[in-house]
């Protein structure tokens, strides 16, 4: 079996995470087509509301190239309708070559999320919300919640009105889809009226779904045990994985994988050909990059510590008293290692991005070097926020 080096299995996760300077999402400026091809070759790029600097799907697509603008993503959903919203772990951006995968997500949902939403409105009353709903955007075109906001009070369950929720559902299960964001609110119509008619109308049978699956996911993660397979999309159960290694076992390469604090490889498994891609990986640029926490390269926290060393949580939902470093703190990448993590945040009322302070990790030193690199980072992030000018708060360099 072999054993990949801890250095060469982070340069491989780079590389195809698209922050290397090459690999998934190299070649030219980062316009629709290379826009389209790194969204496809990450697999998908998690949507989310927060907007300390920049919301975490615009942030994503920025830290992997020159030029990106957050119009041609727009108009690749909802113009060329080569990428559609709906969910893997979270609300994500997905090409639509992979709508026919999605449907076995959508029938699995819709039993799920049928029982548990009808339990909270009542078995009558959600049938009837989500028949009229329908019904209404079937007929008057797109729609946003707020355009049902008058039909029902709101429950006060996610502070949803029960018109929200049939909504959701029906985008939850593939019978609305999102045609467009307006500010950050979802516009809702018809997924026929979405999604282009050859990948809406193909269909995978199971076998070909799961094969897919945990084929694309392996890919896309180098190498991986069977929950991380399984976690990748959210799309197979641990079973379907379990049953896909042991059908495919002779093709799978079982491989151990070094971890960051020396302790026992971690036994996983690989494509053929990924381990000569891992131990030629290149080194990746010496560049710094403040990268989301939602970042491809960041979502499987526990993967991320025991590779790279790093642990991080979001302390959003931390009392403000309890937290270590901040509201919404963000991993600082330099090369193959994670320099630190950066407070900061667009304060566009007061034209300027604002860093409140940078906490080096354990055993790096705020060398000139890296402060120059950490410098050069935050002006081009304040290029991409709008803003005017990058201020620093006093004692904003904090102890590792």
């Amino acid at each position: 079996m072999t054993t990949i080096p801890n250095l060469k299995a982070r340069h491989h996760l780079i590389a195809l995470s698209g922050l290397g300077g090459g690999g998934a999402a190299a070649g030219g400026p980062m316009r629709r087509p290379r826009l389209l091809r790194t969204i496809h070759d990450l697999g998908f790029v998690q949507v989310d509301s927060v907007n300390v600097l920049e919301r975490a799907h615009h942030h994503i697509l920025f830290s992997r190239g020159a030029g990106y603008r957050h119009a041609d993503l727009a108009a690749l959903v909802e113009k060329d309708r080569s990428l559609f919203e709906n969910w893997t772990h979270d609300a994500s951006i997905i090409p639509s070559s992979f709508f026919p995968y999605w449907k076995h997500r959508f029938a699995s949902e819709k039993a799920r999320l049928r029982q548990r939403w009808k339990r909270h409105f009542g078995a009558e009353d959600f049938d009837a919300d989500i028949a009229r709903v329908l019904n209404r955007i079937a007929r008057d075109g797109p729609a946003m919640a707020r355009d049902f906001e008058g039909d029902k009070p709101s429950t006060g369950w996610w502070d949803w009105h029960p018109s929200k929720a049939a909504l959701e559902y029906l985008w939850r299960t593939g019978e609305l889809a999102i045609a467009r964001r307006q500010g950050f609110q979802k516009v809702y119509d018809l997924t026929e009226r979405v999604i282009p008619g050859a990948h809406f109308a193909a269909e995978v049978d199971r076998p070909a779904f799961i094969d897919w699956a945990c084929r694309q996911a392996l890919a896309r993660l180098g190498f991986a045990t069977r929950g991380e397979v399984a976690g990748f999309w959210a799309l197979a159960t641990p079973r379907e994985v379990d049953g896909w290694v042991a059908l495919n076992r002779d093709e799978l390469v079982p491989v151990r994988v070094e971890i960051a604090d020396g302790g026992k490889p971690r036994a996983a498994f690989a494509l053929p050909g990924a381990v000569e891609a891992a131990l030629a990986a290149p080194a990746p640029s010496d560049k710094v990059r403040i990268v989301s926490p939602f970042d491809p390269l960041m979502r499987d926290r526990a993967r991320m510590e025991r590779l790279f060393g790093f642990s991080y949580r979001i302390e959003i939902f931390v009392p403000e008293a309890k937290r270590q470093y901040g509201y919404y703190v963000y991993p600082v990448l330099r090369g193959d290692r994670v320099a630190g993590r950066i407070d900061v945040k667009a304060e566009r009322e007061r034209d300027a991005l604002c860093v409140r302070a940078f906490w080096p990790e354990a055993g790096v030193r705020p060398s000139k070097a890296l402060l120059r690199k950490l410098e050069a980072e935050l002006e081009r992030l304040r290029r991409f926020c709008g803003v005017g000018r990058v201020e620093f708060a006093d004692g904003w360099l904090r102890a590792g």
